[in-house]
């Protein structure tokens, strides 16, 4: 079996569902299911014995421990984190007690279970560790796009507490030997995803006649990796990556936010069209940008491609549309997600600045 942590979240659901796809390897899925934890999901899995679902943190040391003993597991995937930037600027405290703590626990758990493991067994262990392209800060706009080998410079507190937990997960490698290797992936989008990012957020407030917020002039630029094609790479990286090795991940889809925003609303005028005939662009309302905005983020994935043969199998174009439809496919789960917290949430961020 293997261990996911995180998998009730947007990408980590995304990976449990895909990997049933191809497999027949039983997972144990533990997530704590804050905010954006949504076992609806995984609704498809309720009565698949491969899925075992527990609810718990992985600052849990027994608990975690318990599950890799009981069930013998071969390998973590590590999803488990918080990862808004808007909300780690405004609260800052969970993303070090998750990211940084967390980790290092989940690190040492797994660590002493590898110790305990025959020779053969820990030669056939990993752990891989799900990250992000921002922990190497913001782009000129001439600049070439993220390598393995950029240095770290992180400017949100987000992206301060994925940066250490890279260098945890790689001190642990280089101190101790434990099989480690890490994925940095790019702006991610598709099924699933909670509506406080900007897509599902365009694709919500659109439908519901809600102003569309664009965070100062709009071109930040972002590469756009369609989700299920990052839970294709990290199956490659697991199977075949090497231990102590980084491998970025990336769509070769470089956009510039308000071009997001548009082509949503294209596509919503042509697939829903409003009543009164007009745009949904026409609700685009730009508001004060978020303090400390990276300006552009862009991934070379050109090492797994060369070292694993992995490419994204999704343009933009293709993704995107297959996310509208998605979403207008799946106006329950909308609905259940909009809670009175997540509006308050959506009013302070962007609102009431």
């Amino acid at each position: 079996m293997i261990l996911v942590t995180g998998g009730a979240g947007f990408i980590g659901s995304n990976f449990v569902l895909d990997w049933f796809n191809s497999s027949q390897e039983k997972i144990i899925n533990l997530d704590n299911l804050t905010y954006a934890g949504n076992l609806e999901n995984l609704a498809s899995l309720s009565d698949d014995d491969r899925h075992i679902f527990i609810k718990g943190d992985i600052a849990d040391e027994i608990l975690v421990a318990d599950l890799l003993r009981k069930y013998e597991v071969r390998a973590i995937v590590n999803f488990a984190a918080e990862s808004h930037v808007d909300r780690s600027i405004l609260g800052p405290k969970a993303f070090i007690e998750t990211n940084v703590v967390g980790t290092f626990n989940l690190l040492e758990t797994s660590r002493a279970y590898w110790n305990s493991l025959d020779e053969k067994q820990k030669s056939k262990f990993r752990f891989l560790h799900v990250s992000t392209d921002e922990v190497y800060g913001s782009l000129g706009a001439d600049d070439h796009p993220f390598t393995e080998a950029n240095r770290y410079e992180p400017n949100s507190p987000y992206s301060a507490s994925k940066a250490a937990s890279d260098h945890l997960v790689r001190s642990y490698f280089h101190t101790y030997g434990f099989p480690v290797v890490t994925t940095n992936c790019s702006n991610n989008y598709g099924p699933y995803h909670f509506p406080e990012k900007l897509i599902p957020l365009v694709i919500v407030n659109a439908l519901d006649g809600l102003p569309i917020p664009v965070y100062g002039d709009g071109k930040q630029i972002r590469d756009w990796l369609y989700v299920k094609d990052h839970c294709s790479a990290i199956r490659c990286v697991l199977e075949k990556g090497a231990t102590g090795e980084t491998y970025n991940v990336g769509g070769w889809n470089e956009k510039m936010n308000i071009q997001i925003v548009e082509t949503i609303c294209d596509i919503l005028d042509k697939r829903h069209p409003k009543a009164d005939g007009v745009s949904y662009k026409s609700q685009i309302t730009y508001v004060k940008d978020r303090p400390g905005h990276d300006r552009r983020y862009a991934i070379d994935a050109s090492k797994i491609q060369k070292d694993l043969g992995w490419i994204p199998q999704e343009t933009f174009e293709s993704g995107i549309e297959k996310t509208v439809a998605w979403y207008l496919d799946n106006s329950t789960w909308i609905e259940n997600i909009k809670s009175g917290s997540y509006r308050q949430w959506i009013d302070a961020n962007y609102f009431g600045r």
